[in-house]
């Protein structure tokens, strides 16, 4: 079987694998992008509702070196940014290898270099890839979550996670659940009651919410101000704008949403209706599910019940990296997640990399895709490459200045070294050579 020999191959065609290979091709450095989906950025082209935007806005979530279109609007819907992604992809000319599953990813240990089983979904093929550094960038919402409800495998009503989900077309007078109280949840039960659905949602924890306008405003604040002085700048517009929500079933943490973001990457719920729809009596919210019972009747942790013909899980996704890193301990944890935190959870040993693993959104893919790319440049163009000739014959050694003592990194110095190497080789007087060096040439 043949080896197909790239220096990066990075894992999967999202946000995060388009921006690192952008940023790679930008430093011209070779990589391949593998994509299991038939379509770049598969979570959004199919796994998204009609009604979704960026709800931050555009300048936040540009992946790097190509700003949105200044005709874009500020909050960017979904056909946009699809359509912004595949521009992206021929501004930079990425290579994307369509409909390849990654059954396993090792590092060889005869040659060092990370070893990459693939099966070709469209021809059935195996295929080997062989590469020095490796970027998981399968992200974080690889797969579907749906909690373990007890009786959900009885349940005779229709259920489905969110990311089946595109309107509530066909939900007209029908009682609907939506299990969630975040970004999609929020989004989802508030186009539910547009739809005519008689719509409800399980909140379960506390949560802030604020319009858009408002964490628009707080990420410019945090460009002056401390965390503490924006939360409770936050905090306050949410409550002027709000009121108190107790008695609707909403309630908000003590701590201020971008200190728990930067915490735990736990994100703020951006309201887009839905505050006012359950304050209208449109969205009724209920807590925790305790089981589902008798065909269509979920019993909730409270002891109150109530019939749905519909569940829709807005509960989130989870990795699958553990799934085909096999030498996953070199960066990851058992549940698929990097173990360093931000902001240095984007690398690891043996030139295996993170991204899209900071849940900070587009502003952490950028992030992660300059840090990666500037990094593995570093690596390459640190090398010297001094190739000899005399009388036919040749000879090439390789040296990495980051071996050297500090006080020969210099280009000139590295040059007066290597030649200086080249002389105590013993090789005959005469001879002519010349050092490659991040991709120039100097001849002697």
């Amino acid at each position: 079987m043949q080896i197909i020999e790239v220096p990066v191959v990075i894992v999967g065609a999202g946000p995060a694998g388009i921006a690192t290979a952008g940023c790679l091709n930008k430093l011209r450095i070779s990589n391949i992008v593998l994509e299991r989906d038939d379509c770049p950025a598969s979570l959004w082209r199919k796994r998204a509702y009609d009604r979704l935007k960026l709800h931050l806005g555009k300048e936040f979530c540009s992946l790097p070196h190509y700003p949105f279109p200044s005709d874009f609007p500020k909050f960017v819907p979904r056909i946009d940014f699809l359509r912004y992604i595949d521009s992206y992809i021929a501004h930079f000319s990425i290579a994307i290898n369509y409909n390849c599953s990654v059954d396993s990813a090792f590092i060889d240990q005869s040659s060092g270099k990370w070893r990459l089983l693939v099966t070709n979904n469209s021809s059935g093929a195996s295929e080997i890839y062989e590469a020095e550094f490796l970027v998981v960038a399968s992200g974080e919402n690889s797969e579907e979550y749906i909690p373990n409800i007890k009786g959900l495998e009885s349940y005779q009503g229709e259920s489905m996670h969110c990311s089946k989900y595109l309107n509530g077309r066909e939900m007209y007078k029908k009682n609907v659940l939506v299990v969630g109280c975040g970004n999609s949840g929020m989004e989802i039960a508030y186009d539910l009651s547009i739809w005519g659905a008689y719509t409800s949602i399980v909140v379960r924890s506390q949560v802030h919410y604020f319009t858009k306008e408002m964490v628009y405003a707080g990420m410019l604040m945090l460009k002056h101000f401390m965390v503490e002085k924006v939360d409770k700048m936050m905090i306050l517009m949410s409550k002027l704008k709000y009121g108190n929500m107790f008695k609707y079933g909403l309630t908000r943490p003590k701590e201020g949403p971008f200190a728990l973001k930067i915490k735990g990457g736990t994100t703020p719920t951006i309201d887009v209706g839905c505050v006012e729809k359950i304050k209208k009596g449109k969205v009724k919210v209920y807590p925790g599910i305790s089981s589902i019972k008798e065909g269509k009747i979920v019993k909730f942790v409270d002891g109150q019940h109530a019939h749905f013909d519909v569940i829709i899980f807005a509960t989130g996704y989870k990795t699958n990296v553990l799934k085909w890193l096999k030498d996953y301990r070199n960066l990851f944890n058992e549940n698929g997640m990097p173990k360093p935190s931000y902001p240095n959870h984007w690398k690891g040993e043996h030139g295996i990399y993170s991204a899209g693993f900071s849940k900070r959104g587009l502003e952490g893919i950028s992030f992660d895709a300059m840090k990666i790319a500037n990094d593995i440049n570093f690596i390459l163009t640190s090398r010297v490459t001094v190739s000899a000739s005399f009388a036919g014959q040749k000879a090439t050694f390789k040296c990495n200045p980051q071996t050297l003592e500090p006080s020969i990194q210099p280009i000139d110095q590295l040059v007066d070294w290597s030649l200086q190497s080249l002389a105590r080789s013993s090789l005959p007087k005469g001879l002519s050579f010349d050092v490659d060096f991040s991709s120039k040439t100097y001849a002697y």
